[in-house]
């Protein structure tokens, strides 16, 4: 995790001292679950919750103890001993570590879902109310980066706004996949430990049972977990690009918005770059990255092994921390994003009205022309125009051919922009609903 790219909120779920009070809770859930079976003495429950409710955990001394055991659960429950007491021995009965170490990661990754689930609620709202502002801004429409035909801006983020709907909706399902809880002890056999435990536990931490854990829980939930983060990733790189394309300066229809104060650049003082969405293309680089270590995980050793460890240690912090900061980010790119409507104008109108070539053609068409002598005929108007060798409408409306089959009125009613907008409606209450 690096500062720059990081946010409290998120990051504070990755802090030691947050990982060691649910290493707490677990063993003490845990503890009063025994008890009520009668496995150890209530009174020795009451007091692990006594001491260890309000205890701060001493992060320095459980490193200190780990130095010496090489095992980190070890050294937090010599610590917890050292608060609680001589009762401390009937915590972790029957227990092993994964019980805890994966049961925690499943409670910090499902938190850290539900704040990047929360990120993308303000992004669609940023983006819905963009869209709507644009809804009927006539743009020209770019495949293979050249001009195709008009859209409108409202169109470009009300698929953004649709694309991460369907973002909002994975990472839902991937929360739920993710939040699950092992309490099953050496090997997953319960031998040591009765099964009401595990769901007492995990009752009390929000979490669900996992059905068949090999003291492990499996690593193909959180394969799951990290691929649907990288696909996130990858639509926040999506709409960057866009808004990066969009700066250019010989393009110029929208640009980040740029601060009173704010230099473009260290040499040339007229820069306004796009530095806030190369940003998140670089962020969304690393976040699609972690998938491919989470995949990895999920071949282990027989019942287990902790070959996956180091790598979670590393990506389920890095992740989650980027792609918040990179949501977050991306929100106010959006939010304060500068469009230009007359600039947007000006490249529609730059081809001289070769964007509605297919209109023409489609005419010609259908009245009467086959489609290979229409596109021949549209075509060969068409390239001098590409050229800078006239207008459009006026080279169709002197070509005999064409006017042979449609009337000069016919040919200019082919250029009408509204044309191109009239299910605008229809497409924002697919995305939208009925909302005005």
């Amino acid at each position: 995790m690096i500062p720059r790219y990081s946010r409290p909120e998120m990051t504070a779920i990755w802090s030691p001292e947050t990982r060691f009070r649910i290493w707490f809770e677990i063993e003490a859930h845990a503890t009063t679950a025994l008890a009520e079976l009668g496995v150890v003495p209530k009174e020795a429950a009451a007091t692990v919750w006594e001491k260890g409710r309000d205890a701060v955990f001493d992060v320095a001394r459980i490193d200190e103890i780990e130095r010496v055991t090489k095992h980190d659960v070890i050294a937090f429950l010599t610590h917890l001993a050292e608060i609680v007491g001589p009762e401390a021995r009937f915590v972790h009965q029957g227990m092993t570590s994964s019980d805890v170490l994966d049961t925690c990661l499943n409670v910090q990754l499902a938190r850290a879902a539900d704040l990047l689930i929360a990120d993308i609620d303000g992004l669609l709202a940023a983006l819905k109310r963009r869209a709507f502002e644009h809804k009927l801004t006539p743009t020209i429409g770019r495949s293979h980066g050249i001009h195709a035909e008009p859209v409108t801006f409202g169109l470009k983020l009300a698929q953004a706004y649709a694309e991460f709907e369907r973002a909002r909706a994975r990472l839902v399902a991937a929360r739920a996949e993710i939040a699950t809880c092992a309490i099953s002890g050496a090997v997953g056999t319960f031998a040591n430990i009765d099964p009401r435990v595990e769901e007492y536990v995990a009752a009390q931490m929000g979490l669900t049972v996992e059905p068949v854990s090999t003291q492990v829980i499996p690593r193909d939930r959180h394969a799951m977990f990290f691929a649907v983060l990288g696909v996130v990733a990858s639509s926040i790189e999506r709409l960057s690009i866009e808004v990066r394309h969009l700066q250019r300066t010989e393009v110029l229809e929208a640009e980040e918005y740029f601060s009173e104060g704010q230099k473009g650049s260290s040499a040339m003082p007229h820069k306004r770059n796009p530095v806030l969405t190369e940003n998140l293309t670089g962020l969304a680089r690393m976040v699609r990255s972690y998938a491919l270590p989470a995949m990895e995980n999920v071949a282990l050793w027989h019942e287990r092994d902790i070959s996956h460890s180091s790598v979670e240690r590393m990506i389920g912090p890095d992740a989650t921390v980027t792609l918040d900061f990179a949501l977050a980010r991306l929100t106010g790119v959006v939010d304060k994003l500068l469009v230009y409507p007359e600039q947007m104008q000006r490249n529609l109108d730059r081809l001289g009205g070769l964007v509605h070539s297919q209109r023409v053609l489609l005419a010609l068409t259908q009245a009467g022309v086959s489609r290979e002598d229409a596109y021949r005929l549209v075509q060969r108007n068409a390239m001098p125009v590409w050229r800078g060798e006239g207008d459009f409408l006026t080279l169709l409306q002197a070509d005999q051919e064409v006017t042979a089959a449609l009337k000069p009125e016919a040919i200019a009613e082919c250029f009408d922009l509204g044309y191109h907008l009239k299910h605008v409606d229809t497409i924002f209450r697919r995305v939208f609903g009925s909302e005005k």
